[in-house]
């Protein structure tokens, strides 16, 4: 029983210790930026400036579940999806609807390239990827001819700057901002709650009741901050909506679907996952294109935000995106998709913080190398001391 209590612990701090880390560095930030960082328009900011950061990390969660591989093309793909969407609107002038499929199409397709290649001709996925992101960068660059091309439609800025029925309130709170608060609450205390209940019903130990409340509360206590503070601005941006689906979509492929466990048997033993029926050369296709897909979304988010292609846009992008999925816990067969979301908050918190205290890029890479380091460690540390228990 000793031995179950000290496991269960084990996993508990492992589960909250991104939540606990992401607490102590925004309270660090807030309180060195004079709460600067807990202002508002702030707050809006996070969420809108490194949209991109969040969506590359579920695109990229998925190759790094197959075994630890990665996706070296995102930054890339990113620039090009700008580049296409500029070219098409602004020199092609065809309308924003029929240039964003356009887009996302072309995106898709550098996927199934990218994914033909690693699944059904072997080829290493670093090999792969690093060549993709050669050839979108250089296309990047050739459709661009080096120039930066703008200004874009209002309806195109609208996905990445825009909110959702800014004038809408009750009681002087966003209407949005309200219901999502109502949502997230009911779907926070109803699953946790069915969880207790199925493993109390197979007979597995469960976590100690006050420490779920403790849990759920501190929660509940950072998403009303959140949305008390989208309210106080503008209320809810539309990009923060579609993050939100994308979250809930890749979390539900994760964790309820045969696609999801697959990927999982993958990253687990790959062998083993082929003698089990598992259809490996498939799973790594879909899950590059998926990627390719969710790095083409990110680009029309950045080009939309930025109201303008450039043709260095998404540069060094795919390293943040690894370091999000490593620092949410990520590693082989193991990691959610709202683990990869919070590494993803971690990094636009620091990217925020460390921005406003007007710290220099290349003091900024290092403090994120550190931190990168230290969660590493800190994950191996207690999946170590989880086996020796």
């Amino acid at each position: 029983m000793e031995t179950t209590k000290k496991s269960i612990f084990s996993g508990n701090l492992r589960q909250m210790g991104m939540i606990i880390a992401l607490v102590i560095i925004t309270l660090g930030f807030g309180i060195a930026t004079e709460g600067t960082l807990f202002r508002p328009m702030n707050v809006s900011n996070i969420f809108m400036q490194n949209s991109f950061e969040i969506i590359l990390a579920i695109g990229m969660f998925f190759c790094m579940l197959t075994g630890g591989n990665v996706d070296l093309s995102v930054g890339s793909i990113v620039g090009l999806a700008g580049a296409i969407m500029a070219v098409l609107t602004l020199n092609f002038h065809l309308p924003t609807s029929v240039a964003v499929i356009i887009t996302i199409t072309a995106g898709l397709l550098v996927g199934v390239v990218q994914g033909s290649f690693i699944a059904f001709l072997n080829v290493p996925p670093f090999i792969a990827t690093l060549a993709g992101e050669l050839i979108c960068r250089g296309l990047c660059q050739l459709i661009l001819g080096g120039q930066t091309l703008s200004p874009f439609s209002a309806g195109f800025q609208y996905f990445a700057n825009g909110f959702v029925a800014r004038d809408m309130k009750v009681g002087g709170i966003n209407v949005v901002c309200l219901l999502a608060f109502v949502i997230v609450v009911f779907a926070l205390v109803f699953s946790e709650v069915n969880k207790r209940r199925n493993r109390q019903k197979h007979g597995f130990p469960v976590q100690n009741l006050y420490i779920t409340v403790a849990k759920l509360a501190a929660i509940i206590a950072v998403v009303t901050f959140i949305l008390w503070n989208l309210s106080a601005y503008n209320g809810m941006p539309f990009i923060l909506v579609v993050m939100a689906v994308l979250a809930l979509v890749y979390s539900f492929i994760a964790n309820k679907t045969t696609v999801g466990r697959h990927i999982y048997m993958m990253g687990g033993n790959i062998q083993a996952a082929k003698l089990s029926g598992v259809r490996t050369k498939w799973m790594m296709f879909l899950v590059y294109t998926n990627s390719a897909l969710m790095a083409t979304i990110a680009g029309l988010a950045v080009t939309g935000r930025l109201n303008a292609a450039t043709p260095k846009a998404g540069t060094g992008y795919e390293l943040d995106a690894i370091a999000a999925c490593v620092i949410g816990g990520v590693d082989g067969a193991s990691g959610s998709v709202m683990g990869a979301i919070l590494g993803a908050c971690v990094m636009a918190i620091l990217n925020n913080g460390m921005s406003i205290l007007g710290i220099g890029t290349d003091m900024q890479s290092v403090i994120k190398g550190c931190i990168l380091l230290l969660a590493v460690s800190f994950d191996i540390y207690l999946k170590n001391k989880s086996k020796n228990n």
